[in-house]
């Protein structure tokens, strides 16, 4: 038995062309499908960069406004300065002088609290008063003591004092 030849039959011809045909058409038909979807996939993925680079860089910026916001909130809530303001100082030291000298030592004594938290100084202002009445200041053979009128916490502690004779 012989296998008979096929080649010389156009119908085997015409199928083998056809089907020859139709694989590089389809491959076409694949290649343009799969050509397409891959530019909208990178199309895609370019869009989500851009974004994540946007989130990036708005996560940064809140980032750094949080960690500002923190330090002025820090700021805020411990005492930077310290105010002491004679009230009669004019009555009983004729001179500017003698006042300032009182007032810079009264801040002198009370600058441990610079930078301490509210807190803490709101729970010990009995010691703050204490510590500004029971020191006698000597100024001309005389002896002043100071007495605590008014006391304001902020970012400022701001003390008014009267100043008297000490007896």
């Amino acid at each position: 038995m012989r296998v008979p030849q096929h080649y010389k039959q156009p119908t085997w011809q015409r199928f083998f062309a056809g089907a020859a045909i139709g694989a590089v058409i389809s491959w076409c038909v694949f290649l343009f499908i799969f050509g397409v979807i891959q530019e909208e996939q990178s199309t895609i993925i370019d869009e989500q960069k851009r974004d994540i680079e946007e989130l990036k860089n708005s996560i940064k910026i809140y980032q750094e406004e949080y960690s500002k916001l923190n330090k002025e909130a820090q700021q805020k809530v411990t005492v930077q300065n310290i105010e002491v303001h004679i009230v009669n100082g004019k009555k009983y030291l004729p001179k500017q002088f003698m006042i300032t000298n009182i007032e810079d030592d009264v801040k002198k004594n009370l600058s441990d609290l610079i930078a301490k938290d509210m807190e803490s100084v709101y729970d010990n202002h009995f010691l703050i008063e204490r510590i500004i009445e029971n020191k006698i200041y000597k100024n001309d053979g005389k002896e002043y003591k100071l007495e605590m009128i008014k006391f304001m916490l902020y970012t400022t502690i701001y003390i008014e004092v009267e100043i008297s004779f000490s007896k």
